[in-house]
C-alpha cells in the first residue's frame, strides 16, 4: 500500500481572479495559491487543475440563466488561467468542467491510484461556495475514506461571508478546513 497525494486547483482563470467575476478577494490569494502549488510539487503531489468552461452560448444554458454574467468562454483570455498561477502548473494535467463540479476528477484519480492506496486530496482555488465546495463534495463521495481537505487560506468566495458559510459545510461534511 502507498500514499498518493493530490493538489486540486480550482479555477484559477482570469475571469474569476480579475475579470467578469473576479473579486479582490480572488486576487489577494493569487501568491498565496502559487506557492501552495510549488510546495506541493515540491513534495511530490500530483497537481491537477480545473478549468471552468463554457461556449458562446453560455448566456442560453440553465446556469447563464441563473447567472446571466459571460465569463471563462473557451479560447477567450478570461478562460485562460491567471497568469501567476499558468506559470506553476505548467505540465500539469487541465481537466475542463462544463459546470461546477467535475466528474472526470475521481476517475483521473482512480486511474492514478490502486486499491489501498493511502489517498490524500487538498483542494485550493475559486470560489470557494460553488466550485471548491462541489468539488470536494464529489470527491469525498467517491473516495469517502480518503483524507480531503481545503485550505482555506488558498480560496476565496463570492463574497467573504460565503467563503465561510462553505468552508463550516465542508467542515460539517468531514472535509478538513487546513
Amino acid at each position: 500500500m502507498s500514499e498518493k497525494k493530490f493538489l486540486i486547483v480550482v479555477d484559477m482563470q482570469k475571469d474569476f481572479v480579475d475579470g467578469a467575476l473576479g473579486t479582490k478577494e480572488a486576487q489577494a490569494i493569487v501568491a498565496a495559491a502559487a506557492e501552495r502549488i510549488r510546495e506541493c510539487r515540491e513534495a511530490g503531489y500530483t497537481v491537477i487543475a480545473t478549468l471552468d468552461t463554457h461556449g458562446e452560448d453560455y448566456l442560453s444554458t440553465r446556469e447563464g440563466l441563473k447567472l446571466p454574467v459571460k465569463h471563462c468562454v473557451r479560447g477567450t483570455g478570461g478562460w485562460a488561467l491567471d497568469k501567476t498561477i499558468a506559470k506553476e502548473l505548467k505540465g500539469c494535467a487541465m481537466v475542463e468542467k462544463p459546470s461546477f463540479g467535475s466528474v472526470r476528477l475521481p476517475e483521473i484519480i482512480r486511474a492514478m491510484t490502486e486499491e489501498g492506496d493511502r489517498v490524500t486530496v487538498e483542494l485550493i482555488g475559486l470560489c470557494t461556495d460553488i466550485c471548491v465546495a462541489s468539488n470536494a463534495l464529489i470527491l469525498k463521495a467517491f473516495f469517502p475514506g480518503a483524507d480531503i481537505g481545503v485550505r482555506e487560506s488558498c480560496c476565496a468566495g463570492v463574497t467573504p461571508e460565503k467563503h465561510r458559510a462553505a468552508l463550516e459545510t465542508m467542515d460539517s461534511c468531514q472535509i478538513d478546513i487546513l
